[in-house]
């Protein structure tokens, strides 16, 4: 008994199994136990510092405050991790690389511009593919790592773990899970190494920060889709009005507001019988919400009648099929249906344009095919061979116009034949062509002594000034002089034809030189009759030499004056509107 009592008092911890020693070991186990807690509680801490840190916004809805919350992210995730840099990698689908989602801690915006990592290379790509965590202690001679980039950003160690996306139901049962890209940090503080605690607790932090970045990017992307739509619907010229099956407008873009004559501003949440003034618009969208049928019709409005193609579609809501809104979009087609209107005018006049000198050769034939007898002597005969030959020049010229305006119209173009024209000798020779034609005008060439030949095409030229000049006496039934004026003008060669005539009221003249157009609305004109393209095919073959035609000037009842302007050499020009 003694020998035991004196061999325990002289040894440090007694045999494993005496009590002294198991006294010894518990308080060794209880240490180990606080120390644990000790570094629990320390953790808890941390993930409640996390979960602060990576709470979002309650709203990010532009890159820059996406940035801005992934800059105090990481800047967390470092204070957490205790690492000298983070640095965040988004998958880009189209391209099947590993990009740098800025702002990226402890790295320089050049070091960032260089990172170009595929989604299977290096421990960013593996931890990619594989959706599990890495930690490398050794980065130089790890060999999962891109030595370059180890190089570039000066990394010692590091932990990368991926972004994980996850979708849980009702119950927070995991249904789905997505990988978005990874998060590094790098280089552990004092010269430390990483452990398994520092990847779990990342792993966690990198979780919020995938659903930091998915929520925002898609609202970002969501955000900046409306924008661009409200912006599409703003620009646009055709109007868009929405109204749910409340009656309460949605959307009424600035083209609608100006269909209706509204103030500018916002509609959206009016009901519609407050903003809508009553007429055909609001009675065409209520006929759509009570009978939910599809519409499209004509409708008419303001104060100069401008027609509009009105179309409803219904938006239908899934789950009831029943009707969401209406859809109403209104297409001005004033334009369209003036060019029916005009074309329609069109063949019913070169259909009479056409049947009167048909008739009138078909009449002159017959009674010279008929006059057995020889009840006409010579003279009559010439007259009516006369009168013939003018009429088939008649009937030349309309076809000839309108083969022009079939090349014009099909994109082929005028083909000129060029040649030294003599002005001077030309507007003599229409002037005097025009002249038997009619008693009651006087038509006048004036050219100015320094008039020089020009290159142009004789025939296409002669077409032109045939077209001012018919239509010069044509506006001028009670007659007057029709001046022809040919000068130098800034190394060009301009023509003028001055009548006395009508003149073109004011609402038509910006119209004047487009196909079909008649001045024929306005008391004076309605008896003179015409094609509506002889002004359309002088601007085209104006244009054909480098040149240019316009009106200058038009009083009613005081005349008007077409200009033409010509470049001595065409083919320099049109080669400079080429290039």
């Amino acid at each position: 008994m003694s020998d035991t009592v004196s061999d325990d008092r002289n040894g440090q911890n007694g045999p494993p199994d005496s009590p002294r020693g198991l006294r010894r070991e518990l308080e060794h186990y209880r240490l180990v136990v606080e120390e644990m807690r000790r570094r629990i509680r320390s953790l808890e801490d941390e993930l409640e510092a996390a979960s602060t840190m990576a709470e979002v916004p309650s709203v990010v809805v532009t890159r820059p405050e996406l940035r801005n919350t992934l800059g105090r992210l990481v800047k967390k995730v470092a204070m957490i991790i205790q690492a000298e840099k983070v640095l965040l990698l988004l998958h880009q689908p189209d391209t099947g690389s590993l990009d740098v989602l800025p702002p990226a801690l402890g790295i320089t915006e050049e070091q960032a511009n260089a990172i170009n990592i595929h989604a299977d290379e290096g421990v960013s790509g593996w931890v990619f593919q594989n959706r599990e965590s890495v930690v490398f202690n050794d980065a130089l001679n790890d060999p999962r790592t891109l030595k370059h980039l180890v190089s570039l950003l000066a990394v010692r160690n590091g932990v990368c773990v991926p972004l994980v996306i996850k979708q849980r139901d009702e119950e927070e049962r995991l249904v789905d899970e997505r990988v978005i890209g990874v998060m590094h940090v790098f280089n552990k503080r004092f010269d430390e190494d990483f452990g398994n605690e520092d990847m779990r607790l990342l792993e966690m932090l990198a979780e919020q920060a995938a659903a930091v970045i998915s929520n925002a990017q898609l609202y970002i992307q969501l955000t900046e889709a409306k924008e661009e739509l409200e912006d599409a619907f703003e620009s646009i010229h055709v109007g868009v009005i929405v109204v749910n099956r409340e009656g309460v407008i949605r959307l009424l873009n600035p083209a609608a507001a100006g269909m209706l004559e509204l103030r500018d501003g916002d509609y959206s949440g009016q009901a519609m019988c407050d903003a809508l003034p009553p007429g055909q618009v609001r009675d065409l969208i209520e006929v759509t919400l009570d009978t939910g049928e599809e519409r499209t019709v004509e409708i008419s409005m303001g104060d100069d009648r401008r027609v509009y193609q009105a179309q409803t579609t219904l938006m239908k809501r899934e789950d009831e099929g029943g009707v969401e809104s209406v859809v109403a979009i209104f297409n001005d087609i004033t334009e369209i249906r003036r060019v029916e209107r005009m074309k329609t005018a069109f063949v019913s006049t070169v259909s009479h344009e056409l049947r009167t000198p048909l008739t009138s050769i078909k009449g002159f034939i017959s009674t010279l095919l008929e006059d057995d007898e020889g009840m006409y002597d010579e003279e009559t005969r010439r007259e009516f061979l006369i009168i013939i030959n003018e009429e088939c020049d008649r009937l030349t010229r309309l076809i000839s116009d309108l083969l022009n305006i079939s090349k014009i119209e099909s994109g082929r173009g005028l083909e000129l034949q060029l040649s030294d024209v003599d002005v001077g000798q030309l507007i003599r020779r229409v002037a005097a062509n025009h002249q038997p034609y009619t008693k009651k005008h006087e038509i006048v060439a004036e050219a100015s002594d320094d008039l020089e030949p020009i290159r142009a095409d004789a025939d296409k030229l002669t077409q032109i000034l045939d077209n001012l000049v018919g239509n010069a006496v044509k506006y001028s039934p009670n007659g007057g002089t029709v001046r022809i004026v040919a000068t130098n003008e800034d190394g060009t060669v301009r023509l003028d034809v001055i009548d006395q005539g009508l003149g073109i009221p004011e609402r038509h003249r910006e119209h004047i030189f487009q196909r079909f157009h008649q001045v024929d609305d306005d008391i004076d004109h309605r008896s003179i009759s015409g094609t509506g393209i002889g002004l359309y095919l002088v601007q085209h073959l104006a244009h054909a030499h480098g040149g240019k035609v316009w009106l200058e000037s038009s009083e009613v009842g005081e005349g008007s004056t077409f200009s033409l302007r010509l470049p001595k050499d065409p083919e320099k020009v049109i080669e400079q509107r080429a290039d």
